[in-house]
């Protein structure tokens, strides 16, 4: 865990001098210095003194890297074509367990009948006209409509309209 480098970083972005952060804080300047070089390990409680002077929450300092924000711009986007299916994937972000996608349904595509998986899933229709059946229940959709599951349920979506479907889609794998 790199939490010295961190702090660092916000305190440089904030303009800081260590001499502000000592005095915000009441630590020592040699402290602060071995803290941002990761030579000492603070107690919670030093964490959370310097948390509360940077005005941010103590949590952000012990993330790891892969927990930070993470951005995708539009031109680096990943893309899925189910040839198969006719679906068009487009992944739109990731983080942890949780995903989102746009996925375009031509007319009369579909996904898998029996799909079953384990998380949750929610949906938002953009464009078009669709079916979305899970066990025995069954909703045609449209623009602007809403719907989410289990997805360990089987559940299957078709698109029943004369022109391309986009539904956004967000999914929380378990893990």
């Amino acid at each position: 865990m790199n939490i010295g480098s961190k702090i660092r970083t916000i305190r440089l972005r904030k303009k800081l001098t260590i001499a502000q952060m000592c005095e915000g804080t009441g630590l020592s300047k040699g402290f602060i210095s071995n803290v941002e070089n990761n030579n000492t390990s603070p107690s919670i409680n030093t964490l959370q003194i310097i948390a509360n002077f940077l005005n941010i929450p103590l949590p952000y300092l012990l993330l790891e890297k892969d927990q930070h924000m993470s951005v995708i711009r539009k031109n680096e986007r990943e893309y899925t074509i189910n040839k198969k299916r006719d679906l068009k994937i487009e992944h739109l972000a990731s983080q942890g367990g949780l995903s989102m996608r746009l996925v375009e349904f031509p007319p009369g595509a579909s996904t898998a009948e029996e799909n079953a998986h384990e998380g949750e899933e929610c949906h938002l229709v953009l464009r078009g006209k669709i079916l979305a059946k899970q066990g025995e229940d069954s909703y045609i959709l449209e623009e602007g409509d809403t719907f989410s599951w289990s997805a360990s349920v089987p559940h299957y979506v078709e698109n029943i309209g004369d022109e391309v479907a986009s539904v956004l889609i967000s999914v929380y794998a378990v893990k």
